[in-house]
């Protein structure tokens, strides 16, 4: 397990956790996948995961001895529709205003691959799923994007009339919101469905190592709190740091390093650090022959001052920011994805 990392503090207050308000959700993507082949093994997997920009080059080795052609694959993490999208887009723009504007709604994460340093003009499949129906055509038909968000999809479906209305809710792809925001009774649209999206092209393994190259920027969660330090005697507070302790192998050294930093105001305690979360989803990617021969894992916090919590075996720092580890004849865990837990110095209020 990894211990947790340390940094230099600040000294400020923070107001009560304000868990459901102001939580912006991560989109966990992963590597590449492709149909199961036993002549091909992973020579090698180097991963860097920072708040800015997953990186993964891959070796892989074909032994067969003659060209291997198979389709690879790298699948999107699901969107959900909801009334209230919390969810962080990696690559977006504002516009004057400050309104924030998808760049490209078929690309949200700003993937790039390369195969033997040549680009990949991938294939983008997209479909939308409600109650595990398959309902891309009906979208199509009634001219509404497949995206579950953004202006576009606001739009169309403001757009229906009341049958093709309807015909949405009664297949569970939306619901009707009755509001007042002060100019009296309004009604909308709310998209219910899923989308699951997945970029492939095929690709030709020649005898011995070919050499796989993507990157793209993580989706990056968090909470304007620190949100899982234990009270003692409060069973939620003391069942949400077990949780923690759990999928980040937050322990006592960070723990120490947070209790001299709080702040007691108004009751509560707080700390000076919100908290950020990266998810690489890494247990779906294990279709070649045998284990990864040699597997590097780095991991950048970002900033000297942050904080970070992860599992590994080994881990070692190797500079201001970065951590890894290396292990040989590795297998992906099937029971824990890498998640990083980032806790952010902030100085929003004065002592």
């Amino acid at each position: 397990m990894m211990r947790a990392m340390g940094a230099s503090a600040l000294v400020l207050a923070l107001a009560a956790p304000a868990l459901a308000n102001d939580t912006m959700a991560q989109l966990g993507a992963g590597g590449l996948h492709f149909i199961t082949n036993d002549k091909i093994e992973m020579a090698s997997e180097d991963l860097y995961v920072s708040p800015t920009e997953v990186r993964v080059a891959y070796e892989f080795n074909n032994i067969s001895g003659v060209p291997q052609t198979i389709l690879v694959a790298f699948p999107m993490p699901d969107i959900a529709g909801t009334g209230n999208f919390m969810t962080d887009v990696p690559v977006q723009h504002t516009d004057e205003d400050g309104k924030p504007l998808i760049a490209d709604p078929d690309n949200l994460f700003g993937f790039e691959t390369t195969f033997n340093g040549v680009p990949v003009d991938a294939e983008l499949h997209q479909y939308a799923f409600a109650s595990n129906i398959d309902y891309s055509a009906t979208l199509r038909e009634l001219g509404i994007p497949l995206e579950p968000f953004g202006e576009a999809t606001t739009a169309a479906l403001t757009a229906l009339d009341d049958d093709q209305a309807s015909r949405l809710i009664s297949r569970g792809l939306a619901y009707r919101s009755d509001f007042d925001a002060g100019n009296g009774w309004e009604s909308e649209l709310i998209p219910l469905w899923t989308l699951r999206s997945t970029y492939s092209w095929e690709a030709t393994f020649e005898p011995g190592i070919s050499e796989v190259l993507h990157t793209y920027r993580p989706s990056v969660g968090g909470t304007v709190a620190t949100t899982f330090m234990p009270v003692k005697g409060d069973e939620f507070s003391e069942e949400r740091f077990a949780e923690y302790a759990k999928k980040y192998c937050v322990e006592d050294n960070l723990v120490a390093t947070l209790r001299k930093k709080e702040i007691q105001q108004d009751g509560y305690t707080s700390y000076p650090y919100v908290e950020n979360w990266i998810s690489y989803i890494w247990s779906t990617g294990n279709n070649w022959s045998g284990p990864i021969g040699k597997f590097t894992l780095t991991v950048d916090k970002g900033e000297v001052d942050n904080l970070v919590s992860f599992c590994g075996e080994g881990v070692k720092k190797i500079g201001p920011t970065t951590f890894q580890m290396t292990a040989e004849d590795w297998f992906p865990p099937w029971d824990q994805e890498l998640e990083i837990l980032l806790l952010k110095p902030v100085d929003w209020f004065d002592e």
